[in-house]
Parts: structure tokens; sequence; C-alpha cells
């Protein structure tokens, strides 16, 4: 499967803001946004002044597909699910990639990053309703039980993400098993995704 594998860091400096692609080092000083604000390249200086609609547009695009480490292809899936759904296409696409199983493995604190809470899927250390899955774009549903396998329990980098990460599972999830498994509420509304994301320009981009 094609999956990109160059420095994540090279990606937020691109858009310009941090997509928390590190985990823990984002919030700290060594973040290479906060060291080299520009775009990286030869030309990435440059690349600040560009302001067309359609640049302003597919930045935000880029940003949304990044922070949650989908191809183009799989992105654009999404998207067309989403306009086929009923309602506002923006927000029916950000919720159709906070149901997938790694970011649901991301947002109850097994892991730093999606990349990492990916890899706890991709190896099968997750389970859902019982049973191993090991696809991380798996969809979840309302009543749906996500919860980590007896053998990652005892990893020592999700019991470390445990104790260090800040993060609390958002009010649509409820944690269960004390952390170690998040069971789904209720479909995630827009005011309930926290991700920095104008998904008004990402429809206006595909509707052209």
């Amino acid at each position: 499967m094609a999956r990109y594998t160059g420095p994540v860091c090279r990606l937020c400096r691109r858009e310009k803001t941090k997509l928390y692609l590190k985990g823990a080092k984002c919030d700290t000083v060594r973040c290479p946004v906060e060291r080299r604000p520009n775009p990286p390249g030869e030309h990435g200086r440059d690349r600040l002044r560009q302001g067309s609609e359609y640049n302003t547009q597919l930045r935000e695009k880029q940003k949304a597909r990044r922070m949650y480490g989908l191809l183009e292809r799989q992105f654009v899936n999404n998207y067309e699910e989403a306009n086929r759904e009923g309602g506002i296409t923006g927000e029916n696409l950000l919720r159709l990639l906070e149901l997938r199983v790694d970011n649901i493995a991301f947002r109850a604190g097994w892991g730093a990053s999606r990349n990492q809470a990916r890899q706890f899927v991709r190896h099968g250390h997750v389970r859902v309703n019982g049973k191993r899955v090991t696809i991380p774009s798996r969809r979840v549903r309302q009543g749906d039980v996500i919860e980590l396998s007896p053998k990652a329990r005892d990893f020592i980098v999700i019991r470390h993400n445990h104790d260090v990460l800040d993060r609390r599972p958002p009010a649509w999830l409820e944690v269960t098993d004390g952390g170690n498994g998040v069971r789904v509420l209720a479909v995630p509304v827009r005011e309930q995704i926290d991700t920095q994301v104008r998904e008004q320009l990402i429809v206006e981009l595909y509707s052209k």
C-alpha cells in the first residue's frame, strides 16, 4: 500500500501551521514550524506571498488530508461519500474522517500522533466490538466499543502516552476499562470536532 514516508515536519511547514504529526515534539521549541515558519524549499519564502483563491482552497484541502494521513484518492473517496449524504457536505466529510479507527485510537490517547495510532491498528493491537481489526480506515458506528488488545495494554509506549499526553477524548467518546477502551456515544457534530480546518473551502475546491 502506498504511503508517505518523507519528513512529516516538512508537511507542517508547507501548510504554515502545526498538523501535530510528531506527537509531543510539536508542543516543544524543537518544532520546525516555530524555528522556520516559512515553507520548505529554495523558494519557500516566495510562497508566503501567494494568496489566490484557488491556492487558499488547495492548501486547506492539503492540510486536512495530511492531518488525517490520507492519500489523495482516499480523500476524494471520502469527499464523494460525504457529498452523497444529506446535510452539509463539509461537516459530513469531517465526521467521516473522525469515525476512522485510527483516529479513534488517536483521540483515545493511545497514540502520540495519528501515524502512531495507525500503526497500532495495522499491527492488530486494536479491537472493535471484541474483533481484531487491521484496517485503519475501518469506520465505527454509534454504540461501538473500541479497545486495546490484552497484549497492547502492557506496551511501554502506550502506558507512556497514557501518563504523559494531556489529551482528553471528545464528548462523543466515553472512556471505558480504565482508559483502555472507548465507546462511541454518538456521531460527532461540527462543534465537537476541534480540527482547525475550514471545510467549506474544501467543498468549494471540489465543486469547481
